[in-house]
């Protein structure tokens, strides 16, 4: 894995992203940032005869263990070119069909105010404070849903939301993973607007042994604070890349939820939205 981290904190926000990254999406080869700033497995295929397991592309994979619930030892799916979208209405229509909905993530979750945004681009300048742009030259579409789990039990309000990026090129998708990974180190402390802010931020970007369910994955955790947040609370972000598609999730956390409930969470939601891009591509 190449830490990407220095401080105390390193060993435990390591620990939480080979999580996220160890979970299988489908077992084949595997903000709107200021909201997604995954990953339980979602499918790992059924089984075929044999007792063989296979993956999204429904065939047995070669390099995933017959062990039952095993992941895959490998992320080996590739697009299908002629599912590739090359042009904007065409990549609106993947990012749509593969972000999730209120019945798609986890159980309970409702549509935040607002629910659904896209067509334009988050800039990180050297203020730290989020903007928003137009799409560059390079992306076809970029599009993002935004879904709570409701305060309830004594328990506050957890933000989630979740971006589907269409690139031009497979190298655009993969230089955003890698622009990524250098904004905690600029910007340690963003502010969001709104009032909302993130602090203490850290990354790291796995390397792709590592890496299960995509063909490259990033993962930040930090601090979080807004309007009626109830103080101080964990904050955890994972953004994927498939081919020329990049996914991001991110988990706001609230009173009452440990950092492990928000993991859980944003790699349920990580690993669902992988394998619906993973059926728009196939």
């Amino acid at each position: 894995m190449k830490l990407m981290l220095v401080g105390t904190r390193v060993v435990a926000v390591a620990a939480a992203g080979v999580l996220l990254a160890g979970c299988g999406g489908s077992g084949s080869k595997d903000k709107d940032r200021p909201d997604p700033k995954p990953s339980a497995s979602a499918k790992q295929g059924g089984p075929a005869t044999g007792g063989e397991k296979t993956g999204a592309s429904g065939k047995p994979d070669p390099k995933q263990s017959t062990l039952p619930g095993a992941l895959p030892s490998a992320y080996d799916f590739t697009p299908d070119p002629a599912r590739v979208p090359k042009n904007a209405a065409q990549a609106r229509k993947l990012t749509r069909n593969a972000a999730l909905g209120e019945n798609d993530w986890t159980a309970g979750m409702v549509r935040h105010t607002p629910y659904e945004s896209g067509g334009t681009w988050p800039v990180l300048p050297d203020s730290c404070v989020w903007t928003r742009s137009a799409l560059p030259s390079g992306v076809l579409d970029s599009f993002t849903r935004r879904l709570d789990v409701p305060a309830q039990g004594g328990k506050g309000r957890v933000q989630g939301a979740v971006t589907v990026t269409v690139h031009r090129t497979e190298a655009g998708a993969d230089r955003e993973i890698k622009d990524t990974v250098q904004e905690s180190f600029r910007c340690p402390d963003q502010e969001l607007g709104g009032g909302q802010r993130l602090s203490g931020l850290m990354s790291l970007q796995f390397d792709q042994k590592d890496v299960r369910n995509a063909d490259a994955s990033l993962f930040e955790a930090g601090k979080y604070t807004g309007p009626e947040s109830g103080g101080v609370q964990d904050y955890v972000w994972s953004k994927s890349r498939i081919g020329p598609v990049t996914t991001a999730v991110s988990v706001k956390g609230a009173k009452g939820y440990t950092n492990t409930d928000l993991l859980r969470i944003a790699a349920e939601g990580g690993a669902k939205v992988l394998y619906r891009v993973e059926l728009e591509l196939k």
